[in-house]
Parts: C-alpha cells; sequence; structure tokens
C-alpha cells in the first residue's frame, strides 16, 4: 500500500451529545444541535465517521460588558444593553444556530442578580428565541451554586448544555443539570488527568457521560494556544483508543480568550506596526478557532460576528468530501 494511502482505524469514538429539545423532543427549540460522534482524528473522514460539522455559538450577557473592545462593541451597536435584543440580532442577522448566555449580572460585583432575577431572565430569552442554549455561570461558585439550579429549572424540557462544573464545584451543578434533563460543561485546568477524573465524579453522580461536554479551558494565539491544543490532542486520543471517560466533545471559549490578548485591543496609534485594530482582533480570533478546530473541538464560543464568517467558511471548506 502506497505511503499516502495509509489509515488509522480507532477501536473508540467521541460521544455524541444532543443540544436543545424540539417538539418531538418534548421542548419548544426549532432545531437542536448535535455534536461529537467522531471516529477520527479531525476531518480524517477516510479514517472514521465524522458526522456532526463543528458548530459556533454566539456569545451573549445578561448585561453589557463593561470592557470590550470599541472593535467587538461596534458589532453589537444598538443592542448592548438589551440582551433580548442581542440574541434576537445574532439569529436573525447573523444566522446563530446556538447561543450561549453568560449570566455575568449574577456576580456579586457585577450587579449581584438574584437566583430568580436570572431565572426569569432565562425564562424570557427561551420565549423570545428558539434555538438552542448554552448557558454559563457568572464563575463565582457560591453564587453559581444558587443561581444554575434555579435557571435549570425554568429552562426544564429544553435540554440546554450547563456550566461551568469544576472539581472543586461540581456537585450542586451536576444535581440541578440531571434532575431537569440537561447536559453539563465540565471545565478542567488545561489538565487531561483533572478532565478524566472530574468526568467521572460527575458520571458517578448519575449524569450520563454523553451529557458531558469537556472545558479543557484554552489559550488565544500566542497565549497558550499551543500547550491547550496538546491537551486536546491527548484527550482525542485517549477517547479514539476507547477510554469512555475521556470520549467527551469539546467546547471552546474562543471569544473569551482571544479578546483579553493585547493584539486584539491595543490602539494602532500605540502600536501602529501591528495594523489597524478593526481588523486584528477579528482575524485573533478567527486564526484561534482554526487552530482548534484541528485539535478536536466541537463547539466554538466565539464574539465578533466577522470572525464567525470567516471560521464558518473555513469549516464548510474542511467538511467538503465528507460522506457521513
Amino acid at each position: 500500500m502506497a505511503i499516502g494511502m495509509l489509515q488509522e482505524k480507532w477501536p473508540g469514538k467521541v460521544n455524541e451529545t444532543v443540544i436543545g429539545a424540539d417538539k418531538s423532543r418534548g421542548g419548544t427549540r426549532s432545531n437542536v444541535v448535535k455534536t461529537g460522534g467522531e471516529a477520527s482524528l479531525p476531518f480524517l473522514f477516510h479514517e472514521g465517521v465524522f458526522p456532526h460539522k463543528p458548530v459556533i455559538a454566539f456569545e451573549i450577557w445578561d448585561t453589557a460588558p463593561a470592557d470590550w473592545p470599541d472593535e467587538l462593541n461596534k458589532s453589537l451597536s444598538g443592542v448592548y444593553n438589551d440582551p433580548l435584543a442581542w440574541a434576537d440580532k445574532c439569529i436573525n442577522e447573523y444566522k446563530a444556530e446556538l447561543l450561549c448566555v453568560k449570566l455575568q449580572g449574577a456576580h456579586p460585583d457585577f450587579g449581584n442578580r438574584s437566583a430568580d432575577a436570572e431565572a426569569k431572565f432565562i425564562s424570557r430569552l427561551l420565549k423570545k428565541v428558539s434555538v438552542p442554549l448554552v448557558i454559563t455561570g457568572c464563575g463565582d461558585d457560591a453564587k453559581d451554586n444558587q443561581v444554575i439550579p434555579a435557571c435549570c429549572e425554568a429552562a426544564k424540557g429544553e435540554r440546554c448544555l450547563f456550566g461551568d462544573a469544576v472539581q472543586d464545584n461540581y456537585k450542586t451543578l451536576a444535581a440541578a443539570v440531571s434532575a431537569d434533563g440537561h447536559s453539563i460543561i465540565a471545565e478542567s485546568p488545561i489538565d487531561i488527568n483533572i478532565a478524566k477524573q472530574l468526568n467521572i465524579l460527575i458520571s458517578d453522580m448519575g449524569l450520563p457521560v454523553e451529557r458531558i461536554v469537556m472545558n479543557p479551558t484554552i489559550g488565544a494565539m500566542g497565549y497558550g494556544l499551543e500547550y491547550a491544543y496538546s491537551i486536546m490532542e491527548r484527550a482525542r486520543l485517549a477517547a479514539l483508543s476507547g477510554d469512555k471517560m475521556m470520549a467527551s466533545p469539546f467546547i471552546c471559549f474562543v471569544g473569551q480568550e482571544t479578546w483579553k490578548a493585547k493584539e486584539a485591543r491595543v490602539s494602532a496609534v500605540e502600536f501602529p506596526s501591528w495594523g489597524p485594530e478593526t481588523e486584528r482582533g477579528i482575524i485573533w480570533e478567527a486564526m484561534t478557532a482554526a487552530a482548534l478546530l484541528q485539535a478536536g473541538a466541537d463547539i466554538l464560543v466565539m464574539r465578533h460576528p466577522k470572525a464567525v464568517e470567516k471560521v464558518r467558511g473555513y469549516i464548510d471548506e474542511l467538511m467538503r468530501g465528507n460522506t457521513p
């Protein structure tokens, strides 16, 4: 056999996770998003099935972000202070098929909204839009333990993806997600051993592994991306080799990490050789996403619509010739 025809066949595959519930599944979503299911390394279609293309989730917040750069803010002109209008714009103008809602307003330092207020917001959002939702907390463990269960109940039957569960704060979140029929994001700090252990702990609470999505945590291009890539690659190789506790799809918060980078934020006046900031952040986000796709990312959470447009085109190009 010619070297170019050599193929690797794997005994395992990535679990398939379904986000959203349409009428046939007892929910009200207009579509469902299926992710995972791969039986090969990324985009090697000749080696195994690759049933679902990677999906992009538009990130929205329940409150206006205070520190997003001007170029990112321009894309949200007119809807920045209205999360329902923000969500609507992502769907109608940018054709989002999945939204990722960050409940930042619940954080004690950013509004300290109550669990009841956030649950009511999720109820309104579910009535306003019909696409599936990823819902993440504010990052304060004590507050998330109050808010996430209330939002799980508010979204019961809609099969949302909730996060993030971490090693020191997973029990309350996992119990709430399990009780109301949702899936969970398991976050680990770029550590393959912690990622596996957390999946085991969550599954030991009775949540099927098919309802666990891994957030390996990432860095943007130039800020630890290569290390995150290697961890994701090792995890995916373990899954394909038959390790069921490493076989969860990946979610990567690309926009969150990219727009922290100084290359995406600083003015061209300060660094004229870097080129205009109106283009730089978009390129940084798109390139970070492109690299993570090659590492096995199944869900990309992104911010700038122009970056999303570029990455969608890249995904379509990568998926050519796939016959699931």
